[in-house]
């Protein structure tokens, strides 16, 4: 049974990405060094973190590196926010009685000035704080505290994270919130991918604090889903971006709930991702989507496909499903990162037009 869970900060707890990625274009400015594009920095962003100064500005002293990141840092904390489900999943632990503890590499002051803002401060059981290579200090905090490792989960966004939970012979949760992509995370083999911590405590409170098997993920038949390819009055079309997908592009939609007809679950689910009142809805195609390798977890879905309009150019409001969204035309649209189900949906919107 699951007594203990340790939290790295960055990427898990809050998203400090943007305020990061920022900081650090900024170090590179100084080191003379060229700006790196977010997709970019993420690929190329890991822990320890002077591996990542190492390669990309080897001439540069560390203490230079340094003094000039936390002189910037300040200027981009207003981005930070807490994580979604974040506060939530924190009260869930203090609620059984889990001990919780921070395991980071960030800075003692900005922590603090953090926790204060989102109101965590000294919630946890204690904070381990500026730690260069968790993986040398993961050992200390197990034995310190005497936690076992098989009651004790690590939690982290980064490969470094499920790294050192290997290394300590805990439980290892990889989210899908922060620094790493799916296909990094997989690469250093994760007990458990999530992609979010309200994910993580559906399945606990579902398996009554035992660690969840990957057998345990499914529900053991397919799900029924609907998405729609949504049109402006231009002809574009809206295309979302999310972790789930391998950070793939796709369209918005989700799960029809019992009782709910396909097309209130469409207007529902395009509703909450997006913030969109959608109509002229036509069916389109359905796929029978079986363990797809672009999708973060094995999963069966029977997606229904439609197109649906939106009147004029409407301002999109992403909730946490989706981080970034794009009207795209046609000739845009084909040099897009598309999910498969996305790519076999657009080929039968296109080929029905072609037809008249």
């Amino acid at each position: 049974m699951l007594k203990n869970v340790i939290f790295d900060w960055s990427g898990t707890l809050v998203d400090d990405l943007g305020a990061v990625w920022r900081t650090t274009n900024h170090v590179l400015r100084m080191a003379g060094k060229p700006e790196m594009a977010l997709d970019t920095f993420r690929a190329e962003f890991c822990l320890p973190f002077n591996l990542f100064y190492e390669r990309h500005t080897p001439h540069v002293p560390r203490s230079d590196l340094e003094k000039w990141f936390h002189a910037e840092f300040p200027q981009w904390e207003h981005l930070i926010q807490l994580q979604p489900f974040a506060y939530e999943f924190l009260q869930y632990c203090r609620g059984k009685g889990l001990r919780t503890y921070v395991f980071s590499t960030i800075k003692a002051d900005h922590f603090a000035r953090q926790a204060e803002r989102f109101g965590l401060s000294g919630v946890f059981d204690h904070c381990y704080l500026g730690i260069l290579d968790k993986r040398e200090r993961i050992h200390e905090i197990l034995g310190e505290h005497q936690l076992r490792p098989s009651e004790t989960c690590f939690i982290g966004d980064m490969q470094h994270d499920v790294d050192t939970a290997k290394h300590g012979g805990t439980w290892s949760c990889a989210v899908l919130t922060g620094y790493n992509l799916l296909r990094q995370l997989r690469l250093s083999e994760p007990h458990l991918i999530v992609a979010h911590l309200g994910e993580l405590q559906v399945l606990l409170q579902a398996n009554h604090l035992e660690w969840p098997s990957t057998e345990s993920r499914g529900c053991g038949h397919p799900i029924a889903t609907v998405g729609a390819l949504i049109f402006n009055e231009l002809g574009q079309m809206l295309l979302v971006q999310t972790a789930k997908w391998s950070n793939l592009w796709g369209i918005p939609g989700g799960k029809i709930k019992y009782g709910e007809s396909a097309l209130e679950a469409l207007k529902r689910e395009v509703l909450e991702e997006t913030g969109l009142v959608v109509s002229d809805i036509r069916f389109v195609v359905v796929q029978d989507c079986v363990d797809c390798p672009e999708f973060y977890r094995r999963e069966h879905f029977l997606l229904l496909n439609y197109t649906a309009q939106c009147p004029g150019v409407p301002e999109v409001r992403l909730n946490h499903e989706a981080y970034n969204y794009q009207w795209v035309g046609w000739d845009q649209i084909q040099t897009m990162d598309l999910n498969r189900p996305t790519q076999l949906l657009i080929d039968q919107v296109r080929q029905k037009r072609l037809n008249g």
